[in-house]
């Protein structure tokens, strides 16, 4: 398998083409150093690797990879009734979670569509961090300023002052507990899990860099145990280098964006853009659950979630194949002569050694085992439908 085994035009989406104008992470001068390999997402010039997809991804898996994600959004909800107005804004209930706490939710639209999926951290009694993919930042701080209306609500895009690090792998929390000048804040201390080690998943404590202020989410889109610290861009390259340090003898490297899409893939997560859309129902993606039509009170997209989606729409479902022949975005699913689907996303998993895909395709075709075609260039191949993800870590 070769490096053209993974395209980058298996993960860009069309807010994310090449602009005239391109931005920089604060770490892009670290990664220069580092010999890194550039593409533009959602119009940031990002690492797409060092060295080898195959030798990054592998490294995730069985020991660390940073990341640099300092495009993504990061936005602040403050303010009195900052949690019900998130329960309104968004699809979860937000008010309902823990400080240091994080969720997955969704911001979705009057007809039940998806602007964005995003992590939401609660940091104090009424303080929210909301982080937006990259490719829709504007979209979703718009649609969040746009629904403050009757609130008594602070919304404030952080993102150009905050630069996000992903550490991601078995030896991540090792890492962290080995970075020099890297502490919990005194409050930590007050939180039900006080510590790295006992700090559960979708958790966050709240930290210091060299005496600045940052947070740790135990948190990440690789399926690995892993954390993303969020710290001011100031101080990233220093907190980078640093991390690289404690890394060098537990088998740490420097990962990029296309190492990332498929350890996302294995893990059956889905990618805006993709998986996700302003046209797709969250119940069509698996992700009904994420909708809590048990809260209280109206949300946006609340009508349409509670109406439903036809009886014929579209499923997402995971495909596996044989061979080394990978479905890609944008591939022909059939059963026989009549085409019932399109894949969304797709690769030949590094670490399985055999095609994995993730497609939409009509629900008569959706039960697990049922074995449909992928049209590969011109050549049907068969792959069976099975369950997601398609590769889970082993927890301690």
């Amino acid at each position: 398998m070769t490096e053209g085994e993974f395209p980058l035009k298996g993960f860009l989406t069309e807010g994310e083409l090449m602009s005239d104008s391109p931005r920089y992470s604060p770490l892009h001068a670290v990664h220069e150093s580092l010999g890194a390999s550039f593409t533009d997402f959602a119009g940031f010039m990002m690492p797409v690797r060092y060295d080898s997809d195959l030798a990054e991804h592998h490294a995730v898996r069985t020991a660390a990879g940073i990341f640099d994600i300092s495009h993504m959004a990061e936005i602040s909800v403050t303010g009195p009734e900052a949690g019900a107005f998130l329960d309104y804004a968004l699809a979860g209930k937000l008010s309902a979670i823990n400080i240091g706490q994080a969720k997955y939710s969704l911001l979705l639209n009057e007809a039940g569509g998806i602007i964005d999926d995003l992590v939401v951290y609660r940091l104090g009694e009424q303080h929210w961090l909301v982080v937006a993919n990259a490719g829709n930042r504007f979209p979703a701080v718009e649609a969040l300023n746009h629904r403050t209306t009757g609130f008594n609500v602070n919304v404030k895009d952080e993102s150009d002052a905050t630069a996000l690090i992903a550490v991601q792998g078995p030896n991540a929390l090792d890492i962290l507990q080995h970075t020099v000048g890297l502490e919990l804040a005194a409050e930590a201390a007050e939180r039900p899990e006080p510590t790295l080690e006992s700090l559960k998943y979708y958790w966050s404590l709240p930290a210091t860099f060299l005496g600045n202020p940052m947070l740790i989410g135990r948190t990440g889109y690789t399926g690995e145990d892993g954390f993303e610290l969020y710290v001011d861009v100031q101080h990233a390259a220093v907190l980078w280098n640093a991390l690289m340090a404690a890394g060098e003898s537990r088998g740490l490297v420097p990962t990029g964006l296309a190492c990332r899409d498929t350890l996302r893939l294995e893990a059956g997560m889905p990618l805006y853009g993709h998986e996700l859309n302003l046209t797709t129902a969250p119940v069509q993606a698996g992700l009904g659950k994420v909708v809590a039509l048990s809260k209280e009170g109206d949300f946006v997209g609340r009508a349409a979630s509670e109406k439903g989606v036809s009886a014929d729409a579209p499923v997402l479902v995971g495909l596996v194949g044989e061979g080394k022949r990978a479905a890609r975005a944008d591939y022909e699913v059939y059963s026989g002569e009549n085409k019932v689907g399109v894949v969304t996303s797709g690769a030949l998993s590094p670490t399985l050694e055999y095609p994995v895909a993730m497609a939409f395709v009509d629900p008569s075709v959706s039960e697990l085992g049922t074995i449909v075609d992928v049209d590969i260039r011109g050549t049907r191949l068969p792959y069976t439908v099975t369950a997601l993800p398609f590769y889970s870590r082993k927890k301690n």
